[in-house]
């Protein structure tokens, strides 16, 4: 399926949509455990094996990001998107196949692995095409798509939670419920593989169509995503993802039961409506990273965004561990902070990984950048779910079930601080195609030198 070329005059603003239409369907993974209770009570699953789908597809999107990022790159957008919504939409349907008959392991192959890898390639498949089209604000163009992933839970969680009421919370009304999701974000996925475009390389023209965002970006080496692993650059950021991440999802994954625990022992107990709500405002948190912090990148820099998401996240943790039981709206607002920094590293390190090198293959190396994101989904709800076991076995209630994890979640956010401290400009010797001569300074050198 060749990659369909945008016809001039086409907008550019008509391709942050086509991604948000895809994002904002994959987004409903962070709405799974919607489905948890239901599934526990129809088929006799005890929690870690409800989870086990979610983690699975975590896995699989980070494994199939990074194995099938230079698919990506070679057939376009449109034959990544088509792949995403077979996968992602099929993923459904045996999960449906798997409630309808009671066989859990169909659910955890359909979801987990099918869907899993549609996870992967639909989350990638427009960061290239979007850092193409948008070389003047590449940090706005990838926030605006990944802000759909998200938000997809807003809109999945209610949908979700209101098809199983009307469809009834035993197997055949989750199995109707996995049905209707599959059919509906086929429909609404095919609308981003119709819609996508990739962009002519044309003499630049008023009017912010396509050929006057579509002109090469004029600065930045080019760099390979088989060479890119093997710079230090590389990997720093992969520390650097991963530690973000980390840290964001140790709360996500636990965010009801621990504002809950949190204040159970004082006199301002919280209910489990309000922790409901809770969950609703770090989604929301997630979402407005996204697009926020990713666009404000574009402003100050990529490497000084990551100091304020590692460095002042350190901070909203050690506030939480020290006084968050003391005041709720602390806790909130930290928690929030620290959501919005969790979203807003995902948006912002395709526009970091297109100013270290370049857009030749950013796309694939972005997908290999993701495993970070798998590691981080294992390790982030680890520390915290094993820490918090341990501490209630010995009989600690509260916030302190909490303390030695947030103090570990401190340490691995000063470990991704240093690492983002060691980014420094790609050497020449893995440059794919040779900067010109005469050109703009790219990004990251710019920070050097005014961190210098």
């Amino acid at each position: 399926m060749s990659p369909p070329m945008a016809p001039p005059g086409w907008s550019r603003w008509l391709v942050p949509p086509a991604a948000l239409s895809v994002h904002l369907s994959i987004g409903q993974a962070y709405a799974w455990s919607v489905f948890k209770p239901p599934l526990e009570s129809a088929l006799g699953l005890s929690g870690t094996q409800s989870a086990l789908p979610f983690q699975l597809g975590i896995v699989m999107l980070g494994l199939s990001a990074a194995f099938g990022g230079t698919l990506v790159e070679r057939n376009g957008p449109r034959w990544a998107m088509t792949v995403a919504l077979c996968c992602f939409s099929s993923g459904f349907l045996l999960s449906a196949l798997g409630a309808a008959t009671e066989q859990y392991w169909l659910i955890v192959l359909g979801y987990g692995f099918v869907g899993g890898i549609g996870l992967g390639i639909g989350y990638i498949s427009p960061v290239s095409t979007l850092i193409k089209w948008f070389p003047d604000r590449p940090g706005m163009a990838t926030g605006i798509a990944i802000m759909g992933f998200g938000g997809g839970a807003l809109i999945a969680s209610p949908w979700s939670a209101r098809m199983l009421e009307s469809f009834g919370g035993d197997s055949s009304g989750i199995a109707l419920a996995f049905l209707v999701h599959g059919l509906s974000y086929a429909v609404f996925m095919l609308l981003g593989v119709l819609l996508v475009r990739v962009p002519r390389n044309v003499p630049a023209v008023r009017g912010g169509t396509e050929s006057a965002a579509a002109r090469p970006a004029p600065a930045g080496p080019q760099v390979t995503a088989k060479q890119a692993i093997r710079t230090p650059q590389f990997w720093c950021l992969w520390v650097v993802l991963c530690m973000n991440v980390t840290a964001g999802i140790g709360i996500l994954e636990k965010a009801a039961p621990m504002i809950t625990d949190f204040f159970a022992d004082t006199s301002t107990t919280v209910s489990a409506t309000a922790a409901a709500g809770f969950v609703a405002l770090l989604s929301a948190a997630n979402m407005a990273g996204r697009i926020g912090w990713s666009s404000t990148s574009d402003l100050i820099g990529r490497k000084n965004i990551y100091r304020v998401y590692l460095g002042v996240g350190a901070l909203m943790y050690a506030s939480i561990a020290l006084f968050g039981d003391t005041s709720k709206p602390l806790f909130v607002l930290c928690a929030l902070v620290i959501l919005s920094f969790y979203g807003g590293g995902f948006a912002t390190i395709p526009a970091y990984l297109k100013d270290l090198f370049g857009t030749h293959q950013v796309g694939a190396i972005h997908g290999r950048l993701l495993t970070a994101w798998s590691t981080a989904g294992v390790l982030g709800p680890l520390i915290v779910n094993w820490i918090a076991d341990r501490q209630e076995e010995a009989g600690r209630t509260g916030a302190s079930l909490y303390g030695l994890s947030f103090a570990i979640m401190i340490g691995l956010l000063a470990v991704g601080f240093v690492a983002n401290e060691l980014v420094r400009p790609v050497h020449p010797r893995h440059h794919h195609v040779p900067a010109p001569r005469q050109e703009a300074v790219p990004d990251v050198e710019r920070q050097q030198s005014e961190s210098a």
